[in-house]
């Protein structure tokens, strides 16, 4: 994928996963099932993990080289970072730390969190968008809680499959 590609599909993403969150109920939204998050916590979840991919974009390039190091190998396809972290989550690969979200208070208006989260997704595709050639996001890397180090081209495949991983599993659950 381009980088066009790549803000096109993000773009995309969130409005998708924006409008199937708004037609929920609100007690279902905030619904705590048992060893499972809230469809809340999973939006809150997105936030964290946006606003953090998003540093990698904004940081100065020499920085994120100096911590990361260069790749070593061509980015991978859009199918095959998927695959891997398909992989990952197979063999036990979950969120930690600070990307396990607390709580949400049921107070908390279901329309502020999403409109948090259209924001995050927006302030990360900006950072994108003004700070990266398309070629650029092959040559810098970015570290990953579950995959590792991956370049920024990945880390954005990553954020597109990521959304849609929420978006399946809350379209999932909200079935039954």
């Amino acid at each position: 994928m381009t980088k066009e590609e790549i803000i096109s599909r993000l773009e995309s993403v969130t409005k998708e996963f924006s409008g199937y969150c708004q037609n929920i109920i609100d007690e279902r939204f905030f619904q705590q099932p048992v060893n499972k998050w809230s469809i809340a916590r999973d939006v809150k979840h997105l936030i964290t993990s946006a606003d953090s991919t998003r540093l990698a974009y904004v940081l100065p390039k020499f920085i994120l080289r100096l911590y990361t190091g260069k790749p070593n190998r061509p980015s991978r396809t859009y199918e095959e970072l998927v695959s891997k972290y398909k992989l990952k989550l197979e063999y036990g690969g979950k969120a930690s730390g600070r990307f396990i979200p607390g709580l949400v208070d049921p107070k908390q208006s279901k329309k502020n969190l999403l409109k948090n989260y259209n924001k995050a997704m927006m302030r990360l595709i900006a950072a994108i968008n003004k700070n990266w050639k398309d070629g650029q996001l092959d040559h810098y890397l970015a570290p990953h809680p579950v995959l590792g180090k991956i370049t920024l081209r990945e880390l954005c495949y990553f954020t597109i499959h990521h959304s849609i991983h929420h978006l399946l599993s809350i379209q999932q659950r909200t079935k039954s």
